[in-house]
């Protein structure tokens, strides 16, 4: 089980002003394209207009990190935006419409719930295996859809297929789960003459790596089991030997000096998904002082790099807060990071 997952395909970072974001995120080092949203008529016959939501993607040679803003229901889309036009039939018009509707419905029901990290999608090679895979588990789903979705490349926008599938928590309206929208994807494969997206980051990033979800403790054996029909079986703790890695000190101390046995014994890391689920009684011992505005919730994604040290410099160049939790690792807290930890962690 889970052998159909390679890793992160995105994740979704929910932000109230998206040239806020933006310029946040290009002041952390991140290359940020031009945003764009869909332009259609919302009935058959009237005129184009934005509407749902506008996003950019920060792309790495294999996911990305988007930022997205719920579009106002009326009135002109920022200035910045770039128009993406959707032609559709007249019959499938209203079909669009409403799912374009529920989209940014969902969109605004978790930026009132706290502006922050709300999406997580993993990347399989076979969706249509995972959705048989999880409707055998008797996860609840919403079947396997084909979008197109914007690509910024040196040559221009180019709309790419991408082919998802929701998660559904049965108490929850469709594509939700309690902490957020949890899903897979899959992309099509890219043509021989075709110009991938821009990935190259002033601050050093390559990748998008790591997940993590914090829930009360109480909740964290629900989640392991959930999370494990999903992913598969996780790995428990941090060990020893991950520590470097993870910003954990080598003498088995966690961050406020009390010794402990090299695990924390609640944590659970989904390596297929890149997925690390933290009781919120152990999250100060993997990012000190960080405190999630609700539970459960995504307190915190991570990138690799190809050199930490110059990385920090440039964030420290540009006033930007640091935590430092090892050789390996450090920390943009998620004040300075518009509700989301960011820890850049050194490759290899």
């Amino acid at each position: 089980m889970g052998d159909d997952v390679n890793g992160l395909h995105h994740v979704g970072h929910i932000v109230r002003d998206l040239d806020q974001a933006m310029e946040r995120y290009r002041r952390l080092g991140f290359t940020v394209p031009a945003p764009a949203c869909p332009v259609l008529p919302r009935v058959a016959g009237g005129p184009a207009e934005p509407f749902g939501v506008a996003n950019t993607h920060v792309y790495f040679p294999g996911n990305f990190v988007e930022l997205v803003a719920v579009l106002p229901e009326t009135g002109p889309a920022p200035g910045a935006v770039r128009p993406i036009p959707l032609r559709v039939p007249g019959d499938r018009l209203p079909g669009l419409v409403a799912a374009i509707r529920a989209t940014a419905g969902n969109i605004a029901s978790f930026l009132r719930r706290f502006e922050g990290l709300h999406i997580m999608i993993a990347d399989t090679p076979d969706l249509d295996r995972v959705a048989a895979r999880l409707t055998a588990a008797g996860v609840r789903h919403g079947g396997v859809h084909t979008v197109q979705r914007p690509v910024e490349t040196s040559a221009g926008t180019r709309m790419e297929p991408a082919r998802y599938l929701e998660i559904s928590d049965p108490g929850l309206p469709e594509g939700r789960v309690p902490e957020g929208r949890i899903g897979f994807a899959e992309n099509t494969a890219a043509g021989p003459h075709d110009d991938p997206p821009r990935t190259g980051h002033p601050n050093g990033a390559t990748g998008l790596v790591e997940c993590v979800l914090c829930a009360p403790d109480a909740a964290t054996p629900e989640l392991r089991r959930r999370y494990g029909a999903y992913f598969g079986r996780p790995r428990d703790g941090w060990a020893h030997e991950d520590r470097a890695r993870d910003g954990r000190a080598r003498d088995g101390r966690a961050h406020d000096g009390r010794a402990h046995d090299g695990r924390a014994p609640g944590a659970a890391r989904f390596e297929r998904a890149g997925v690390t689920v933290v009781p919120a009684s152990e999250l100060a011992e993997l990012l000190p002082g960080e405190r999630p505005a609700a539970l459960p919730a995504f307190v915190a994604y991570a990138v690799s790099v190809g050199d930490l040290a110059a990385t920090e410099r440039f964030l420290r160049r540009n006033d930007v807060p640091i935590t430092r939790t090892g050789p390996g690792e450090l920390f943009v807290p998620a004040d300075a990071a518009l509700g989301v930890a960011i820890i850049f962690r050194q490759e290899g």
